[in-house]
């Protein structure tokens, strides 16, 4: 079995979808949960070498990036949201994403965020 290099908060099925295609053509396994509790749970064995995770997901995913840093977690976390949410972006840095961006600016550089984890 193939270790996921990045692993990925997303409960949008056709976003979902848009990710994992675009990590086969990059050459990048990808394993995805739709909550913040699986998240974590798939975090722990810590082999993931990036997390990205929905901000906007229903199920506690600004929790999930919390939990991650205090369980000692020190993988890069990318968040993603709309752009609007300023709020929460200043949240979710504060919780410890390495990078927020915007939904639109996430996915028009998703190849090249998804790269990083062959690096």
């Amino acid at each position: 079995m193939t270790v996921a290099q990045v692993l990925a908060l997303v409960d949008d099925l056709i976003f979902q979808a848009k990710m994992t295609e675009t990590a086969r053509r990059v050459g990048v396994t990808l394993q995805t949960v739709s909550s913040g509790d699986a998240l974590v749970t798939a975090a722990k064995p810590r082999v993931h070498r990036l997390v990205l995770i929905d901000l906007n997901a229903r199920q506690g995913a600004l929790d999930a990036v919390t939990r991650l840093r205090e369980a000692g977690n020190a993988q890069p976390i990318v968040g993603f949201l709309s752009h609007v949410q300023v709020e929460l972006a200043e949240q979710a840095r504060a919780a410890g994403c390495q990078d927020v961006l915007p939904r639109s600016k996430f996915t028009a550089d998703l190849a090249e965020i998804l790269s990083r984890a062959k690096l």
